[in-house]
């Protein structure tokens, strides 16, 4: 069975940091990519941010760009969002997700390459 065990969410001031993990097991991809979503009441789910665990290559959405940096532990497997100088509307719950890769091919950003679905981790940014 695959598992998505994603944490390290809570609550946080803006201005302060955090850091999200997830450990994904029972998938048997040998080239997979795992990427953050999120998704505030209201709103529609969007990507924060991939990472290819064949190559490394990683993705921001503009939103986030320059403040979350992700990362990954390939033996585990392992990856991080870390999430510097979060603002309010970052507000949401983030999932991580896992989808086949290929190093021959542009890492994805889209929703439907990614099978399968942690159940997520609550982050919510005070003022």
């Amino acid at each position: 069975e695959v598992q998505l065990q994603a944490s390290g969410g809570g609550s946080v001031q803006a201005g302060g940091s955090l850091r999200l993990s997830c450990v994904a097991s029972g998938f048997s991809f040998d080239e997979y990519a795992i990427g953050w979503f999120r998704q505030a009441p209201g709103k529609d789910r969007e990507v924060v941010s991939c990472i290819s665990e064949t190559d490394g290559t990683t993705y921001y959405a503009d939103s986030v760009k320059g403040r979350f940096s992700i990362s990954a532990d390939n033996a585990k497997p392992t990856v991080y969002l870390q999430m510097n100088s979060p603002k309010p509307e970052d507000t949401a719950v983030y999932y991580c997700a896992v989808g086949r890769d290929y190093a021959s091919k542009e890492l994805s950003r889209e929703r439907a390459d990614y099978p399968y679905w942690g159940q997520g981790t609550q982050v919510t940014v005070s003022s």
